[in-house]
């Protein structure tokens, strides 16, 4: 066995990032530890899953020992996130301080604001226009920081809203696939006729793993490859092609998230993000691609590969 296939890469965080990061350096012939609270998670047997609290900063580093590179994919809930992500920040960095593992952070576009449908790219400032934006754009510059400190080595990778396999919940998720095979009425955000990104989980995964082994992409910020930015009625089109019969469309306006956003959480959460869906948004991920000489998987083929996922689930 090389030496490649003795490192070891560890991720914390089993949601649907975790996990096809996971599945994406098992298939590259790496060894991988996921951690996660419980220690279970559906994923290969070739996998360690470990239980630990990634907001501990004695028990991430513990796990970290001898690991080349570490992936921060963890989440919590959308109430929650101004509170944690910083937290599991700054136990990850630690880790990294400590092993010296490059440091892969999972990241999103929230601290880029309202854009008026200027492409966002690496160059974009960071301008947000929300509370958890905010936290985002002081998260990022703590990691780039903690780089040119010499305090660990680290890399961004920014990802739009997910769709793909094991994505439920998304705008583009479990409120689209899943409906659309049953006949359903599919229920979308916003204006559905302006340009909106959506990153393809399998790129997303593709993507952290070249970071976590290309040394020129440590320092940076990174935009993860997006195949070129339709509307959302395209990507709609598109489902409709894919699962052979026409759909029908609900979209939830501004009113509708606030509404009910006086008696649940997330909803309410969910407000100040929704400028998002209220004006168009473009990704370009030209530097990423020209960098590491690859690109998005096409919509078409990546809408036809999440159905085929979604319906395999429905047997």
């Amino acid at each position: 066995m090389n030496n490649a296939n003795n490192e070891l890469h560890v991720i914390f965080g089993t949601g649907p990032v975790g996990l096809t990061l996971a599945d994406e350096l098992i298939a590259r012939g790496r060894r991988v530890r996921l951690v996660n609270r419980s220690g279970k998670a559906e994923t290969s047997q070739d996998v360690e899953i470990v239980a630990a609290d990634a907001t501990d900063p004695a028990a991430v580093t513990a796990l970290s020992e001898g690991a080349v590179a570490i992936y921060n994919c963890v989440n919590s809930v959308y109430s929650q996130q101004y509170e944690m992500v910083p937290r599991f920040q700054k136990a990850i960095l630690a880790a990294a301080s400590v092993t010296g593992a490059k440091l892969i952070v999972t990241d999103s576009l929230y601290m880029y604001g309202v854009t008026h449908g200027v492409p966002m790219n690496e160059d974009t400032p960071y301008a947000p226009s929300s509370r958890k934006g905010e936290m985002r754009a002081q998260v990022a510059r703590d990691y780039l920081k903690a780089h040119a400190d010499g305090v660990a080595q680290v890399a961004l990778g920014r990802a739009a809203d997910f769709f793909g396999p094991r994505v439920f919940n998304s705008t583009f998720g479990e409120r689209v696939f899943p409906l659309a095979l049953s006949g359903q009425p599919v229920q979308v955000m916003g204006n559905i006729d302006l340009p909106h990104p959506y990153s393809y989980m399998p790129d997303i995964a593709r993507g952290l793993a070249t970071l976590g082994e290309r040394p020129e992409a440590i320092g940076h910020e990174w935009l993860l490859p997006v195949a070129p930015t339709v509307t959302t009625r395209e990507m709609l089109k598109l489902v409709e092609a894919a699962v052979g019969h026409p759909l029908e469309i609900q979209t939830a306006t501004r009113e509708i998230i606030e509404h009910f956003g006086e008696f649940d959480e997330q909803m309410r959460e969910f407000v100040e993000m929704f400028y998002q869906y209220e004006e168009p948004q473009i990704v370009d991920s030209s530097r990423f691609t020209e960098t590491f000489e690859w690109s998005a998987t096409p919509l078409s083929e990546a809408i036809a590969a999440t159905v085929d996922w979604f319906k395999a689930l429905q047997k």
